[in-house]
């Protein structure tokens, strides 16, 4: 689907037996300095979207528990169920993983995307979870005019509500949820075409990973910024577009920031959930604000 570059550590702490042998400084710092250039050497890595198979459970699974960590979610429910309607969604893949690599999977899976139609699939107990962990949280933070208004969304059933669901390993770069998202949004409207299961979704339901710069007074810095910070940088887009949104923090089930604790320039950082209700007709505009940024 496409290429992208990713850094890692080529030879680092090895040392050319001539050098060992020599003992000459000057050739120890030619090969200190040779170290250094392997170690910034950039390995282009293609990824490559593919059907969401019973192979990727696991993968899937675990990205997923990312997202919910301990939150009261049936996490293999839902991934069946993605599984289950296939004819939706990818699974990210290295494209070619070298025959001498004893380390990587060659079916491991990288990030995935997907969108599960609640409306249609009221009742399931991973659907039901979700709602419940939404409105829950937003009963608990948010004015009654918001509870009221993802209250009404989320129980229309004249107005289905997709639950949007893009999750990757971090250090897989934005640049390919682009093509992710056009692929899903084809495959959404093939579906409705012919009529396939979450073919056909009014609004979607989107739960970001995002943190935050802790509360806390540092003279020399000033106050704490309000600004979020998205782990799936796309994620701001659909955020700016939706109708209705809040927070909740995930600071006592999380370990990192994408999984609790994280820093930006030592500044502390507290992991959230965002959760935005987005209507399905500003796609398009979302899509052009993404490409807009990769392109910059």
């Amino acid at each position: 689907m496409a290429s992208f570059a990713k850094r890692r550590a080529v030879g680092a702490g090895e040392e050319p037996e001539e050098e060992r042998d020599s003992g000459e400084s000057g050739e120890e710092e030619s090969g200190e300095s040779e170290e250094e250039e392997e170690i910034n050497e950039e390995v282009v890595v293609d990824f490559e979207a593919h059907t969401i198979s019973d192979n990727d459970f696991n993968g899937v699974k675990k990205l997923m528990q990312q997202l919910f960590l301990k939150a009261h979610v049936n996490t293999s429910e839902l991934t069946d169920l993605i599984i289950q309607q296939n004819h939706i969604g990818s699974v990210i893949r290295q494209a070619e993983v070298p025959d001498d690599s004893d380390d990587e999977d060659p079916d491991e899976v990288f990030g995935f995307i997907s969108i599960v139609n609640l409306t249609e699939r009221k009742g399931l107990e991973c659907v039901e979870q979700v709602k419940e962990l939404v409105l829950g949280q937003c009963e608990k933070l948010c004015p009654a005019a918001v509870l009221e208004q993802f209250e009404k969304v989320l129980h229309d059933s004249s107005q289905a509500v997709g639950l949007l669901l893009s999750e990757r390993f971090i250090n897989v770069p934005p640049q390919i949820a682009l093509p992710l998202y056009k692929q899903l949004l084809d495959e959404l409207a093939e579906a409705q075409r012919t009529n396939k299961p979450s073919g056909r979704c009014h609004y979607c339901l989107l739960i970001s990973k995002t943190c935050q710069e802790v509360r806390r007074s540092v003279p020399a810095r000033g106050p704490p910024k309000e600004e979020l910070l998205f782990v799936n940088a796309e994620e701001e887009f659909f955020y700016e577009q939706a109708v209705a949104k809040f927070n909740y923090s995930v600071q006592e089930e999380a370990d990192s920031c994408l999984s609790g604790r994280w820093s930006f320039d030592d500044v502390p950082m507290k992991p959230l959930r965002t959760v935005s209700l987005i209507p399905m007709d500003r796609m398009p505009v979302i899509l052009d604000k993404l490409k807009e940024y990769l392109t910059v």
